[in-house]
């Protein structure tokens, strides 16, 4: 989910750049506080807060886990 806000962040900077505006407060919401802002969102993400990709095959670095009888057990 935050790589995802970050992706929208970015392309809002970069249609902000490309339109040349600064929406009458260039301190405080322009191009570069944007790409500061994905750039959080993007190492939050790689850090692994929020709800990303998981290890150990879906089951939060459990290991493999089953519904009812295992397979392969008597």
């Amino acid at each position: 989910m935050l790589a995802i806000l970050a992706a929208i962040v970015f392309g809002f900077a970069l249609l902000i750049d490309f339109m040349n505006t600064n929406f009458g407060a260039p301190d405080l919401f322009n191009v570069h506080t944007l790409t500061v802002l994905g750039l959080l969102l993007l190492s939050l993400y790689l850090a692994g807060v929020g709800s990303g990709p998981r290890g150990g095959g879906g089951g939060g670095g459990r290991g493999r886990w089953y519904r009812g009888r295992r397979p392969g057990r008597g």
